[in-house]
């Protein structure tokens, strides 16, 4: 009985982030039509390409280095790929494994696939942020060449000190010596967007 309740909420938990992470990738599209409408009409062919640019770059990034980065993984694609569906089902059990113990009781427990997609796509509404303060302001390539920058190094060094429970430069932890939580990206999304597009301006 333990084991379907447990299979069921790992179940609806990767279900939610599927569903959440596809509702904020609508975000993307927002931000495209928003920054088109405020440019004028010679510059939204450039607008709605810098967007889908933006977005292919940061879903690269992320996955060749920023995932790792953030959770402080191995080696490439670490525990997003998977090997087939005996690796899935080794997860699987590993993971109902260690609920188990806890007396299923705490955290959720959800697909380290899953959480890759959610997190790509805040790594792009966080890089869409930019876009729309430096709109008619920056050169398309240099926009690019900073766009592989945050998505890959910057946004998710600062995921790594909040989400990933690594601590900063090695001298302070934000979460254990700070208090600091943050929940969807208050901080890390919007922060690092706000002050990339702040140093953009």
């Amino acid at each position: 009985m333990e084991n379907q309740i447990f299979q069921l909420q790992y179940a609806m938990d990767t279900f939610y982030f599927l569903v959440m992470g596809a509702l904020v990738m609508w975000m993307a599209a927002g931000f495209a039509m928003l920054e088109a409408g405020l440019v004028r009409s010679k510059n939204t062919t450039e607008i709605l390409t810098k967007n889908v640019a933006l977005f292919a770059i940061a879903c690269t990034m992320y996955m060749i280095v920023g995932y790792d980065i953030m959770y402080d993984g191995g080696i490439f694609l670490e525990g997003i790929a998977l090997d087939g569906a005996a690796s899935a089902d080794a997860l699987t059990a590993t993971a109902l494994k260690e609920s188990a113990e806890a007396g299923f009781a705490g955290s959720s427990v959800y697909s380290n696939a899953a959480d890759f997609f959610f997190q790509v796509v805040f790594v792009a509404t966080a890089m869409s942020i930019v876009s729309g303060a430096v709109a008619e302001r920056m050169k398309l390539w240099s926009f690019m060449l900073f766009a592989v920058v945050m998505t890959g190094f910057i946004y998710p060094m600062e995921g790594y000190w909040t989400w990933g429970g690594g601590s900063v430069f090695g001298l302070f932890s934000l979460g254990d010596d700070f208090g600091f939580l943050d929940f969807a990206g208050s901080g890390i999304v919007h922060m690092a967007g706000g002050a990339a597009a702040l140093a953009g301006v």
